[in-house]
């Protein structure tokens, strides 16, 4: 596929998007305020409490092992199926692609990247975050348990803090803050933190996590949505970045298509068996790459069989060179063909 070809194909879409955002002129975008500061505050420092009592072996790991020999999936076995189910909204595979494909019509209505690029943050923060501690602390979970009351911290495990949870709270909770009108943030923020409570709680349930696992893991996806405001600036350079690119690349290609060292590197790969070829303004569509060159064209828009002899591009049978070229002084095969019948027999 030709790369004009592509960007003419993507033109509606960024011909949407170059259209003024449609949002509620009282909504603006979310700032750092001095009461969400005072709210990651006291939420950074829970998180580093459940930290500390885990790492001290406290009450809180006790716990954990007095819910985990009270095995919950025995007590409620005909809730298991639903549960089952239930826990899928934590994965992050599948709730990244339900809520992209939102947040893409969203895009499209608004005529703005920023849903989509907020999400990309978030998701990045969410790893990088959630990722590191779980590396770090390398905790065992319930099933994989080898001593009765120990914290199982430092043993090759990857459950603390609960990513189920951190991720249902990320995901889900990103609707919310990107909500349209301020009655629909709050009702999504409601939803989300209960849904982000029931994922964790039901890891719970199938064993699968401690009680801690689930606190730190709503706590730690909580500071991402409350320190997002921090990074908007951001998700604004991200989205102007995009069509900036998106303007580059279309002035190239009407300018000069493309530079004539990039046409040279690319040739060898966007041809696909000599469908594609670089074409200098002026020049004929679909002419042939040896008529360009016979015309005057710059070498550099051959295909660079000097850099790379062997992996020289097939051209297709109409623009390879004829096998007799015209003006040839050798006869036509139907003269050959009649001198040899005419020659006289020698004998052996």
């Amino acid at each position: 596929m030709r790369t004009d070809q592509l960007l003419s194909r993507l033109e509606p879409v960024f011909a949407r998007l170059d259209r003024e955002p449609e949002r509620p002129a009282h909504l603006q975008t979310p700032q750092m305020s001095r009461h969400r500061v005072v709210l990651l505050c006291a939420t950074l420092a829970f998180y580093l409490a459940i930290v500390v009592a885990v790492l001290t072996t406290s009450w809180l790991v006790r716990l954990d092992w007095q819910i985990m020999f009270f095995r919950p999936y025995e007590q409620w076995p005909q809730i298991h199926a639903f549960l089952d189910y239930l826990v899928v909204l934590g994965q992050r595979g599948p709730t990244a692609v339900m809520v992209a494909a939102w947040l893409g019509w969203r895009s499209w209505r608004q005529h703005t990247l920023r849903p989509l690029i907020a999400l990309g943050v978030a998701l990045l923060l969410l790893n990088i975050t959630v990722g590191s501690v779980k590396l770090g602390l390398g905790r065992l979970g319930p099933h994989y348990a080898t001593q009765i009351g120990s914290a199982e911290l430092f043993a090759g495990g990857d459950i603390f803090p609960s990513g189920h949870t951190a991720n249902a709270v990320v995901t889900w909770g990103i609707l919310a803050y990107l909500a349209s009108t301020t009655v629909t943030r709050r009702v999504l923020s409601i939803l989300s933190g209960v849904l982000s409570l029931s994922v964790g709680a039901t890891t719970v349930y199938l064993g699968t996590h401690w009680v801690s696992d689930v606190l730190l893991g709503w706590t730690a996806g909580l500071l991402i949505m409350l320190a997002l405001p921090w990074f908007e600036p951001l998700i604004a350079r991200s989205e102007a970045y995009v069509f900036e690119l998106r303007e580059r690349w279309r002035r190239r290609l009407e300018d000069g298509r493309v530079s004539e060292p990039v046409a040279a590197a690319l040739t060898p790969l966007l041809s696909a068996g000599g469908k594609w070829q670089p074409r200098r303004a002026g020049a004929a569509e679909g002419a042939p790459v040896a008529a360009q060159t016979a015309a005057g064209h710059s070498p550099a828009l051959r295909p660079a069989a000097h850099a790379h002899p062997v992996s020289r591009p097939h051209l297709i049978r109409s623009e390879r060179t004829p096998v007799t070229p015209a003006g040839s002084r050798r006869p036509a095969h139907t003269e050959r063909a009649a001198a040899r019948s005419a020659r006289p027999a020698t004998g052996g």
